[in-house]
């Protein structure tokens, strides 16, 4: 028996907004500004850090740390994620 409704999916979309949030793909194309201020509302107390697509950056983890690479025109070039 099929099930409908707005537990359909088990309730996988429910939890699914309640997790943390790791990542941004719908801020590529976005200013450096939006994305910074997106990710803030999202996860506030972030460390958010504009860097350049083609910088060099260290490779530790750090869970309070979203790096946003940008292209020369200061817009998003990849998905912001935490690390």
């Amino acid at each position: 028996m099929a099930t409908s409704g707005p537990n359909a999916d088990g309730g996988a979309a429910a939890a699914a907004a309640a997790a943390p949030k790791n990542s941004w793909p719908e801020l590529v194309g976005k200013s450096s500004e939006e994305a910074k201020k997106k990710i803030k509302e999202d996860k506030p107390g972030a460390d958010v850090q504009v860097v350049p697509a083609d910088a060099f950056v260290t490779l530790d983890y750090r869970t309070g740390r979203v790096r946003v690479f940008v292209d020369s025109d200061d817009k998003v070039a990849r998905a912001p994620q935490i690390g």
